[in-house]
Protein backbone atom coordinates (compact mmCIF):
# COMPACT_ATOMS: atom_id res chain seq x y z
CA UNK A 1 0.00 0.00 0.00
CA UNK A 2 1.61 3.43 -0.95
CA UNK A 3 1.78 5.87 1.58
CA UNK A 4 -0.16 9.14 1.10
CA UNK A 5 1.90 12.62 0.89
CA UNK A 6 0.63 15.07 2.88
CA UNK A 7 0.57 18.70 2.51
CA UNK A 8 3.38 19.25 4.65
CA UNK A 9 5.54 16.58 3.15
CA UNK A 10 4.89 17.77 -0.50
CA UNK A 11 6.25 20.97 0.22
CA UNK A 12 9.16 19.75 2.11
CA UNK A 13 9.97 17.80 -1.14
CA UNK A 14 9.76 21.34 -3.13
CA UNK A 15 11.58 22.86 -0.90
CA UNK A 16 14.57 20.47 -0.29
CA UNK A 17 14.21 17.80 -3.09
CA UNK A 18 18.24 16.97 -2.30
CA UNK A 19 19.24 16.29 1.37
CA UNK A 20 22.98 17.93 1.78
CA UNK A 21 25.57 15.33 3.24
CA UNK A 22 27.66 16.03 5.61
CA UNK A 23 30.44 13.76 4.16
CA UNK A 24 30.51 15.44 0.68
CA UNK A 25 31.00 18.56 2.23
CA UNK A 26 27.69 19.96 0.46
CA UNK A 27 25.89 23.04 1.17
CA UNK A 28 23.97 24.20 -1.14
CA UNK A 29 23.56 27.42 -2.03
CA UNK A 30 19.69 29.14 -1.87
CA UNK A 31 20.02 32.80 -2.70
CA UNK A 32 19.21 33.20 -6.62
CA UNK A 33 20.50 36.63 -6.57
CA UNK A 34 24.26 35.05 -5.37
CA UNK A 35 23.85 32.02 -7.68
CA UNK A 36 23.27 34.49 -10.97
CA UNK A 37 26.07 36.65 -9.80
CA UNK A 38 28.46 33.71 -10.41
CA UNK A 39 26.81 32.62 -13.48
CA UNK A 40 28.30 36.42 -14.64
CA UNK A 41 31.47 36.12 -13.15
CA UNK A 42 32.06 33.99 -16.90
CA UNK A 43 32.57 36.09 -19.77
CA UNK A 44 32.06 32.67 -22.58
CA UNK A 45 34.39 34.60 -25.10
CA UNK A 46 36.22 31.97 -26.73
CA UNK A 47 34.14 28.86 -25.53
CA UNK A 48 31.02 27.39 -25.49
CA UNK A 49 31.08 24.58 -23.05
CA UNK A 50 31.03 25.32 -19.62
CA UNK A 51 31.34 22.47 -16.45
CA UNK A 52 29.62 23.02 -13.49
CA UNK A 53 31.16 20.95 -10.44
CA UNK A 54 28.52 20.07 -7.60
CA UNK A 55 25.56 21.31 -8.99
CA UNK A 56 23.60 20.05 -6.16
CA UNK A 57 20.09 21.07 -6.77
CA UNK A 58 20.33 23.17 -9.61
CA UNK A 59 20.20 26.84 -8.27
CA UNK A 60 23.82 27.77 -9.87
CA UNK A 61 23.14 26.06 -13.01
CA UNK A 62 19.30 27.47 -13.91
CA UNK A 63 21.55 31.01 -14.50
CA UNK A 64 24.75 28.87 -16.52
CA UNK A 65 22.04 27.64 -18.91
CA UNK A 66 20.32 31.13 -19.51
CA UNK A 67 23.98 31.54 -21.24
CA UNK A 68 24.69 30.54 -24.94
CA UNK A 69 26.87 27.76 -23.84
CA UNK A 70 26.50 23.95 -23.01
CA UNK A 71 26.46 23.38 -19.63
CA UNK A 72 27.84 20.10 -18.20
CA UNK A 73 27.20 19.30 -14.27
CA UNK A 74 29.21 16.84 -12.76
CA UNK A 75 28.27 15.42 -9.08
CA UNK A 76 28.98 12.83 -6.90
CA UNK A 77 26.13 12.68 -5.53
CA UNK A 78 23.60 10.25 -6.85
CA UNK A 79 20.37 11.66 -5.28
CA UNK A 80 21.37 14.88 -7.22
CA UNK A 81 22.25 13.21 -10.59
CA UNK A 82 18.80 11.40 -9.95
CA UNK A 83 17.17 15.18 -9.35
CA UNK A 84 18.52 16.91 -12.04
CA UNK A 85 17.79 14.30 -14.67
CA UNK A 86 14.51 14.30 -14.27
CA UNK A 87 12.46 16.73 -11.75
CA UNK A 88 14.66 19.71 -13.06
CA UNK A 89 13.69 19.61 -16.54
CA UNK A 90 9.91 19.23 -15.48
CA UNK A 91 10.28 22.32 -13.05
CA UNK A 92 11.68 24.39 -15.57
CA UNK A 93 10.76 23.27 -19.11
CA UNK A 94 10.92 26.69 -20.69
CA UNK A 95 14.76 26.78 -19.59
CA UNK A 96 15.70 23.56 -21.24
CA UNK A 97 14.15 24.66 -24.81
CA UNK A 98 17.67 25.19 -26.93
CA UNK A 99 19.28 24.15 -23.71
CA UNK A 100 22.21 21.61 -23.89
CA UNK A 101 22.15 19.95 -20.16
CA UNK A 102 24.71 16.87 -19.92
CA UNK A 103 24.20 15.52 -16.27
CA UNK A 104 27.20 13.31 -15.22
CA UNK A 105 27.43 11.11 -12.07
CA UNK A 106 31.40 11.16 -11.39
CA UNK A 107 34.26 12.19 -9.36
CA UNK A 108 35.68 15.43 -10.36
CA UNK A 109 38.86 14.39 -9.16
CA UNK A 110 39.33 11.28 -10.68
CA UNK A 111 37.02 11.97 -13.92
CA UNK A 112 39.26 12.21 -17.23
CA UNK A 113 37.85 15.64 -18.16
CA UNK A 114 38.85 14.64 -22.13
CA UNK A 115 36.14 12.25 -22.09
CA UNK A 116 33.65 14.98 -22.02
CA UNK A 117 35.64 17.87 -23.63
CA UNK A 118 38.16 16.12 -25.95
CA UNK A 119 40.87 19.02 -26.88
CA UNK A 120 38.04 22.17 -26.67
CA UNK A 121 38.33 24.71 -24.43
CA UNK A 122 35.73 25.08 -20.91
CA UNK A 123 35.58 26.93 -18.00
CA UNK A 124 35.13 25.28 -14.63
CA UNK A 125 32.63 26.90 -12.03
CA UNK A 126 30.39 25.72 -9.26
CA UNK A 127 29.66 25.80 -5.33
CA UNK A 128 32.75 24.03 -4.74
CA UNK A 129 32.73 21.36 -1.85
CA UNK A 130 34.97 22.73 0.96
CA UNK A 131 36.52 19.33 1.43
CA UNK A 132 37.80 18.87 -2.19
CA UNK A 133 38.05 22.99 -3.17
CA UNK A 134 41.79 23.15 -2.68
CA UNK A 135 42.22 19.56 -4.66
CA UNK A 136 40.01 21.27 -7.57
CA UNK A 137 42.10 24.14 -8.00
CA UNK A 138 45.32 22.08 -8.32
CA UNK A 139 43.16 19.35 -11.03
CA UNK A 140 41.81 22.82 -12.70
CA UNK A 141 45.73 24.02 -13.24
CA UNK A 142 46.80 20.25 -14.67
CA UNK A 143 44.24 21.06 -17.97
CA UNK A 144 45.03 25.03 -18.03
CA UNK A 145 45.61 24.34 -21.57
CA UNK A 146 41.59 24.07 -21.95
CA UNK A 147 40.24 26.35 -19.39
CA UNK A 148 40.67 30.12 -19.88
CA UNK A 149 38.32 30.60 -16.81
CA UNK A 150 37.83 29.60 -13.36
CA UNK A 151 35.35 30.93 -10.67
CA UNK A 152 33.27 30.07 -7.91
CA UNK A 153 32.99 29.30 -4.40
CA UNK A 154 35.05 28.53 -1.46
CA UNK A 155 35.36 29.07 1.56
CA UNK A 156 36.76 32.65 2.18
CA UNK A 157 39.93 32.36 3.67
CA UNK A 158 40.73 29.69 0.97
CA UNK A 159 39.48 32.21 -1.77
CA UNK A 160 41.38 35.07 0.05
CA UNK A 161 44.45 33.11 -0.02
CA UNK A 162 44.47 31.92 -3.78
CA UNK A 163 44.36 35.59 -4.49
CA UNK A 164 46.82 37.35 -2.01
CA UNK A 165 49.96 38.67 -3.18
CA UNK A 166 53.77 38.29 -1.64
CA UNK A 167 54.09 39.16 1.74
CA UNK A 168 51.27 37.88 3.34
CA UNK A 169 51.01 34.94 5.95
CA UNK A 170 48.37 33.61 3.79
CA UNK A 171 49.82 33.93 0.81
CA UNK A 172 51.36 30.30 -0.36
CA UNK A 173 51.47 27.11 -2.86
CA UNK A 174 47.89 28.05 -4.29
CA UNK A 175 48.44 31.63 -4.48
CA UNK A 176 51.93 31.08 -6.59
CA UNK A 177 51.04 28.45 -8.86
CA UNK A 178 47.32 29.92 -9.64
CA UNK A 179 48.84 33.46 -10.11
CA UNK A 180 51.65 31.98 -12.47
CA UNK A 181 48.69 30.86 -15.14
CA UNK A 182 46.28 32.99 -14.34
CA UNK A 183 45.23 36.85 -12.68
CA UNK A 184 43.42 35.96 -9.49
CA UNK A 185 40.42 38.22 -8.00
CA UNK A 186 38.27 37.96 -5.11
CA UNK A 187 35.37 39.50 -6.36
CA UNK A 188 32.59 39.38 -3.27
CA UNK A 189 31.93 37.29 0.00
CA UNK A 190 29.16 35.51 0.84
CA UNK A 191 27.30 34.76 4.49
CA UNK A 192 26.20 31.30 6.48
CA UNK A 193 22.54 32.26 5.85
CA UNK A 194 22.30 31.31 2.19
CA UNK A 195 23.36 28.18 2.42
CA UNK A 196 21.62 25.35 3.12
CA UNK A 197 22.27 23.76 5.68
CA UNK A 198 24.76 27.02 6.78
CA UNK A 199 28.44 26.58 6.81
CA UNK A 200 30.09 27.85 10.42
CA UNK A 201 32.25 30.16 8.09
CA UNK A 202 31.89 33.06 5.11
CA UNK A 203 32.39 31.94 1.94
CA UNK A 204 33.71 33.89 -0.72
CA UNK A 205 33.52 34.08 -4.89
CA UNK A 206 36.55 34.60 -6.83
CA UNK A 207 37.55 34.10 -10.39
CA UNK A 208 40.77 33.04 -12.64
CA UNK A 209 41.57 34.40 -15.74
CA UNK A 210 44.16 33.16 -17.94
CA UNK A 211 46.72 34.71 -19.32
CA UNK A 212 47.55 35.59 -22.46
CA UNK A 213 51.42 34.42 -22.18
CA UNK A 214 50.58 31.77 -19.23
CA UNK A 215 53.09 29.54 -22.21
CA UNK A 216 55.58 31.74 -21.90
CA UNK A 217 57.31 30.54 -19.03
CA UNK A 218 61.06 31.18 -18.22
CA UNK A 219 61.27 27.71 -16.30
CA UNK A 220 59.89 24.41 -16.65
CA UNK A 221 56.41 23.80 -14.90
CA UNK A 222 56.96 21.01 -13.08
CA UNK A 223 60.12 22.27 -11.80
CA UNK A 224 57.85 25.30 -10.60
CA UNK A 225 55.52 23.27 -8.56
CA UNK A 226 58.24 21.24 -7.56
CA UNK A 227 60.06 24.39 -6.33
CA UNK A 228 57.09 25.91 -5.00
CA UNK A 229 55.56 22.94 -2.81
CA UNK A 230 59.00 22.37 -1.26
CA UNK A 231 59.67 25.95 -0.29
CA UNK A 232 56.64 26.46 1.19
CA UNK A 233 56.52 22.71 3.26
CA UNK A 234 58.61 24.35 5.49
CA UNK A 235 57.59 28.26 5.06
CA UNK A 236 59.11 29.73 8.56
CA UNK A 237 62.38 28.44 7.04
CA UNK A 238 64.55 30.64 4.90
CA UNK A 239 65.43 28.97 0.90
CA UNK A 240 68.73 28.07 1.83
CA UNK A 241 66.77 25.50 4.55
CA UNK A 242 64.06 24.20 3.00
CA UNK A 243 65.44 24.02 -0.39
CA UNK A 244 68.87 22.32 0.82
CA UNK A 245 67.25 18.98 -0.97
CA UNK A 246 68.53 19.87 -4.09
CA UNK A 247 72.01 19.49 -3.61
CA UNK A 248 72.49 23.16 -5.35
CA UNK A 249 76.22 24.14 -5.67
CA UNK A 250 77.79 25.83 -2.84
CA UNK A 251 78.61 29.33 -4.58
CA UNK A 252 74.96 29.23 -5.78
CA UNK A 253 73.77 28.49 -2.18
CA UNK A 254 75.02 31.49 -1.01
CA UNK A 255 72.94 34.04 -3.48
CA UNK A 256 71.11 36.44 -1.24
CA UNK A 257 67.49 35.28 -2.54
CA UNK A 258 68.41 31.99 -0.06
CA UNK A 259 68.00 34.24 3.02
CA UNK A 260 64.82 34.83 2.16
CA UNK A 261 61.24 32.81 3.24
CA UNK A 262 58.95 31.81 0.67
CA UNK A 263 55.97 34.34 0.91
CA UNK A 264 58.52 37.13 0.56
CA UNK A 265 58.79 35.63 -2.92
CA UNK A 266 56.65 37.22 -5.84
CA UNK A 267 55.42 35.25 -8.85
CA UNK A 268 57.87 36.68 -10.91
CA UNK A 269 60.55 35.59 -8.59
CA UNK A 270 59.79 31.80 -7.77
CA UNK A 271 59.89 31.69 -12.28
CA UNK A 272 63.37 33.03 -11.83
CA UNK A 273 64.08 31.56 -9.14
CA UNK A 274 63.40 28.05 -10.62
CA UNK A 275 65.10 28.57 -13.88
CA UNK A 276 68.40 29.54 -12.26
CA UNK A 277 68.11 26.07 -9.68
CA UNK A 278 67.70 24.44 -13.12
CA UNK A 279 71.08 26.18 -14.69
CA UNK A 280 73.07 25.37 -11.33
CA UNK A 281 71.66 21.92 -11.79
CA UNK A 282 72.64 21.53 -15.49
CA UNK A 283 76.49 22.72 -14.99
Amino acid sequence: MKKKLTRTHKKAALEDPVKAKKHLGQHFLKDESIAKKIAETLSYDGYSEVLEIGPGTGVLTKYLLRKDSNVTAMDLDSESIVYLNHSFPLEHPQLMEGCTLNVVEADFLKFDLSKLFGDQAFAITGNFPYNISTQIVFKMLEWRDQVPEFSGMFQKEVAQRICEPEGSKAYGILSVLAQTFYDAEYLFTVPPGVFNPPPKVDSGVLKLTRKANYKDLACDPDQLFKVVKMAFQQRRKTLRNSLKQLELSDSFRESEIFNKRPEQLSVAAFIKLTQDIAEDLAK
